[in-house]
């Protein structure tokens, strides 16, 4: 049974309200697909009736559940490949070189997902920089989603999903295969924090952070939202900091307060001075 307009627009809200996303018209289909499973597992016949359920009701685990069903979670190892050339060419050398007085590091990926990001950013500085294996590297991995964030900590992928941006003698060095599954050495997966973070929220504690990657999260935001989190951003890059965002994200037009960095075809952000 197709959504009604009521429906939609009462998830609209939610879902703009809860995470800050822009649910456009048109995406009927998508609220069918996605939140088909949710109903069902709560125990109801329809979309429809759970909505009903939840309207009025104060914020609580139905609510959030609709939010992880509707939030998209596309990732692969090494995504995009080309801004991971330049971190391990141009932006991971110069921070490193900066931070060697104090031989510490701290990136942040702000959109986990199910960890593919943190972990291709962890195996790039174990495999290229082996140099830091001694440093404090501090990778902090958020996402607002804590089901795909426990799939992240647990680092066992399929088949499928290492097939997509890892290379054979990558998958070889730093996975284990196990049951059918390849997981994450345990070295590797230990460089990584996983946290919980609702960037439209309240943020807690960050320290200042050398390298951000807010890669293709903001295409989900309203203006308005998008200017907030940039602003926030730009409380925790350290000033020498790189922010990375994807290839159809800018801080053009959003915030003044960044200047571009280019390297090739690859656009990154740093903090105007």
């Amino acid at each position: 049974m197709a959504i009604t307009l009521s429906d939609f627009q009462y998830l609209q809200t939610l879902l703009h309200s809860l995470a800050g996303l822009v649910l456009e018209t048109g995406k009927e289909y998508l609220v069918d697909s996605r939140l088909e499973p949710v109903a069902r597992a709560e125990g109801f016949d329809t979309i429809a009736r759970m909505i009903d359920a939840v309207r009025f009701q104060p914020v609580n685990n139905i609510h959030w559940k609709i939010v992880d069903a509707m939030t998209t979670n596309e990732t692969s190892f090494f995504r995009d490949i080309y801004p991971f050339e330049v971190l391990r060419d141009s932006v991971l050398p110069e921070l490193i070189a900066l931070r060697a007085p104090q031989r510490q590091l701290t990136i942040w990926c702000c959109a986990a997902s199910t960890g593919q990001e943190p972990y291709s950013v962890a195996i790039l500085l174990r495999e290229c920089f082996p140099a830091v294996a001694n440093w404090n590297v501090r990778i902090i991995a958020t996402d607002i989603n804590e089901e795909v964030l426990e799939r992240a900590r647990a680092g066992r992928y399929r088949q499928m999903e290492v097939n997509r941006g890892l290379a054979a003698p990558l998958l070889v060095k730093y996975f284990r295969e196990r049951a059918a599954m390849w997981e994450v050495r345990e070295d590797i997966r230990n460089m990584v924090d996983f946290r919980e973070m609702n960037l439209v929220q309240p943020w807690p504690f960050l320290p200042k952070c050398d390298l951000v990657l807010l890669r293709n999260v903001m295409i989900y935001f309203d203006v308005a939202t998008k200017r907030s989190i940039l602003g926030k951003v730009r409380t925790v890059l350290s000033p020498e900091g790189y922010l990375f965002l994807g290839n159809a994200e800018t801080t053009m037009n959003l915030d003044d307060n960044y200047e571009r960095a280019l390297f090739g075809r690859v656009v990154c952000y740093k903090q105007r001075r």
